[in-house]
C-alpha cells in the first residue's frame, strides 16, 4: 500500500492491514487495562516505565482524585524517578537462570525508599504496599495483585541487606539527584555544608554499665557456643554478670559505691580476656573483641593488676555500648553518628527554586568537621556539580581546607577559627606582595626579608620602645632590633579576618543559616535523628535514603510551584486570538491523523 505522500505504508494489502488493526485493537480494548510492559532477563523482574503506554492505565480514578495524587511525590516518582531507578545495579547479586524470580526490581527499590521517607517499621510498610493508592501510583502498580503489590517481611529484609552491604544506597541517591537536577535545571554554583546529629536505637550507659553489657553478652555467647568453656567460668562472676536480674543490679549502684563498683567490673572483666586469650575460636568471637576494646581504653594494666582509667584519659572514640561499636562521643553532640549534608542554595529563594541535598556521609560522632570538606567536594565532583562557591561553619574553612578547596576552584566561605580576635598582622600597612611596609604607627622598617614561606621585618629599637603601642605589638625585642616574624598562612588569615569584616562577606555568609532549617526538616519529615537501627553501615544507609526521600518531597513542593506560576501566567497573558489558533492547530493535528 502507498499512502498519499507518497510512503510505503507497512503492509501491502489494505485488507490485511485492516484485520492487523483490528486485532490490536481488540486486544488492548479487552486486556490493555491489565497490561503492564515488563522485560525479565531470566530470573530478574523489571518493568519497562519508560514506555508510554497506549491507554491511560489510571483512567479509573476520578478527576479530583486523580490530580490530588499527581501533585503529590508520587507524582513526580512515578513520572521522573521510577523509570530512571538504578536497577542494573542490582543484577550482579541475582542470579539470571537459578532460584525463584525476582520481584519487581523498581517497586523493590521504590518500597525501600518510602520506608525510609515515612519512618515506617517493616510491617507497616509491607502493608503500605499491599494496601495504599498513593504508593500504587507512585510505583505504577495499577492492578494491585499479589505478584505486584505483596512482599514478603523476608524479601524486604533481603533486598535491604543488600543494598546495605553493598553500598548501593549511595548509588541509588546519585542516581535520583542527578536526575532531578536535571529535570528542574538546579544551579549547583552554590552549596552550603554542615552536619547533623544520629542515634542508633541504643541506650546511653555509663562506665559501670558499659563493663557488665560487654561481660554479660561474652557469658551468654559462651554459654550457647561453648559450654564447655563456659563452665571453667568463676562461679562468682558468673553469679554476678549471667543471672537474669544481675545486668539491672549495676544500674542502681549509689554514687559514694561507683568508685569501688568500677574496680570490681574492670578486675572481672580482666580475669575473663585473660583467661580465653590462648584460645583461638573464642578469640575470634565478636564479644570477646568487645571485651578486649573495652579493657584497651577503660583500663591500665601494670604488672597483671587492671585500674580504671580517669574520664580524662578516656578518647572521644571508646565504646559508648557493647549492641553498637561502631558508635563514638562527641563532647558537644553526644553519643552516636553524625551526617554531614551538603545542598544546594538560592539566594532570595523563590517557591519555584529548588534546593537540593546534593551529598551525604555518615561517620562516627567524635569525628572533627574539618575532615569533611575535601571529601564532600571530590563527591561532588565526580556527579559534576562541584559548586563554585561553598557556605559552612568554621571548623570546616581551616586554611588546609580552603587551600585545597582552591585549588579545585571552590571558594569556601566561612568564619577564620579562633572567634573574632583581631589577628597582630590586620593593623599592618601591607605591600601587594606580603611585606610589611609600615607598622600601625606610621613607622617603616629597617630591614625586610623573606625566605621561602617566611617574612620577617625589622624595626628601629628606640623607636619600638618609645612606642605607646608597645605592649600590644607583635614586635618582639632582640639584639640589636624589633623583629616580627610571620608566614605565608599566617597572612592569609590575616587578610580572611580583613575580609570577615567585610559587608561583602556578611552578605555572603548570611545564607548559611538557611542549613539549619534543611536539617530540621530532615528530622521532621524523615526522623533521622532517632533510628531503629544499630552500626555505621546501617545508619548510613537510613541517612543516605532519607536525603532521597527529602529531595523527593522538595521536588514535588517545587512542581507544583511552578504548575501555578504557569496557569497564573496562561490567565494574564490569555487572548481569544491565541485560543483559536491553538484549536485549531489541535484540530489540523487530528484531521491529519485521520487523513492517513
Amino acid at each position: 500500500m502507498t499512502l498519499k505522500n507518497g510512503s510505503s505504508g507497512l503492509f501491502t494489502s489494505p485488507s490485511i492491514y485492516a484485520n492487523q488493526v483490528c486485532f490490536s485493537c481488540v486486544f488492548l480494548i479487552c486486556y490493555g487495562h491489565n497490561f503492564k510492559p515488563s522485560w525479565r532477563k531470566n530470573m530478574i523482574n523489571i518493568g519497562d516505565h519508560k514506555q508510554i503506554p497506549l491507554f491511560d492505565q489510571w483512567g479509573h480514578l476520578g478527576e479530583k482524585c486523580r490530580k490530588l495524587i499527581d501533585d503529590s511525590w508520587a507524582g513526580i516518582f512515578q513520572k521522573e524517578i521510577l523509570p530512571e531507578l538504578p536497577v542494573k545495579a542490582l543484577f550482579p547479586y541475582f542470579s539470571d537462570s537459578t532460584g525463584r524470580p525476582t520481584k519487581d526490581l523498581h517497586t523493590v527499590i521504590g518500597v525501600l525508599i518510602f520506608q525510609q521517607a515515612f519512618d515506617l517499621t517493616d510491617q507497616e510498610t509491607v502493608l503500605q504496599l499491599a494496601s495504599n493508592i498513593q504508593w500504587h501510583y507512585a510505583l505504577n502498580i495499577f492492578n494491585p495483585s499479589d505478584i505486584a503489590a505483596y512482599m514478603s517481611l523476608k524479601t524486604l529484609w533481603n533486598n535491604r541487606n543488600l543494598i546495605i552491604s553493598n553500598e548501593l544506597d549511595k548509588v541509588i541517591f546519585n542516581s535520583i539527584t542527578e536526575k532531578l537536577v536535571n529535570v528542574f535545571g538546579v544551579d549547583t554554583t552554590q552549596q552550603r555544608l554542615d552536619s547533623v546529629h544520629i542515634k542508633s536505637n541504643m541506650c546511653k550507659l555509663g562506665r559501670i554499665g558499659i563493663f557488665s553489657e560487654s561481660i554479660n553478652g561474652f557469658l551468654n555467647i559462651l554459654n550457647v557456643k561453648y559450654p564447655v568453656q563456659f563452665g571453667t567460668v568463676d562461679e562468682e562472676i558468673v553469679k554476678r554478670y549471667h543471672s537474669d536480674k544481675a545486668v539491672g543490679c549495676f544500674s542502681r549502684v549509689k554514687p559514694s559505691e561507683s568508685s569501688k563498683t568500677l574496680d570490681t567490673v574492670s578486675s572481672d572483666l580482666y580475669k575473663l580476656v585473660t583467661q580465653f586469650e590462648n584460645d583461638s575460636e573464642i578469640c575470634k568471637t565478636k564479644s570477646y573483641k568487645i571485651l578486649k576494646r573495652v579493657l584497651s581504653e577503660q583500663c591500665n594494666v601494670v604488672d597483671s593488676v587492671v585500674t580504671p582509667k580517669y574520664k580524662k584519659e578516656i578518647s572521644s572514640d571508646s565504646l559508648q555500648n557493647p549492641s553498637d561499636p561502631d558508635a563514638t562521643y562527641s563532647g558537644h553532640k553526644g553519643q552516636g553518628f553524625q551526617a554531614q549534608i551538603m545542598e544546594t542554595y538560592t539566594e532570595d529563594k523563590q517557591d519555584t527554586d529548588l534546593n537540593i541535598i546534593t551529598y551525604v556521609e555518615v561517620e562516627p560522632a567524635h569525628k572533627s568537621d574539618s575532615n569533611a570538606l575535601i571529601p564532600a567536594l571530590e563527591s561532588v565532583k565526580e556527579q559534576k556539580m562541584l559548586p563554585e562557591v561553598v557556605l559552612a561553619d568554621t571548623l570546616y574553612g581551616s586554611d588546609d581546607n580552603t587551600q585545597k578547596a582552591n585549588e579545585m576552584g571552590v571558594d569556601i566561605v566561612s568564619p577564620v577559627m579562633g572567634g573574632s580576635k583581631e589577628s597582630p598582622l590586620q593593623s599592618f600597612n601591607m605591600s601587594d606582595n606580603g611585606t610589611i611596609q609600615s607598622c600601625p604607627q606610621g613607622h617603616t622598617p629597617v630591614k625586610i626579608r623573606k625566605k621561602n614561606d617566611k617574612y620577617g621585618a625589622s624595626f628601629n629599637s628606640e623607636t619600638c620602645n618609645q612606642c605607646p603601642m608597645k605592649d600590644k605589638c607583635p614586635a618582639k625585642a632582640g639584639k640589636r632590633y624589633h623583629y616580627v616574624n610571620y608566614s605565608d598562612k599566617d597572612l592569609r588569615i590575616s587578610k580572611r579576618r580583613l575580609y570577615e569584616e567585610s559587608p561583602e562577606f556578611k552578605d555572603k555568609y548570611r545564607y548559611r543559616s538557611g542549613v539549619e532549617a534543611t536539617m530540621s526538616q530532615y528530622d521532621r519529615r524523615t526522623g533521622v535523628k532517632h533510628l531503629r537501627i544499630r552500626g555505621l553501615k546501617s545508619v548510613r544507609y537510613c541517612a543516605v535514603m532519607k536525603a532521597t526521600a527529602l529531595n523527593i518531597f522538595r521536588a514535588a513542593m517545587v512542581r507544583i510551584a511552578r504548575n501555578r506560576a504557569i496557569l497564573g501566567n496562561l490567565s494574564t497573558n490569555f487572548s481569544p486570538k491565541l485560543f483559536i489558533k491553538i484549536f485549531k492547530e489541535f484540530f489540523d493535528f487530528f484531521e491529519l491523523r485521520f487523513y492517513y
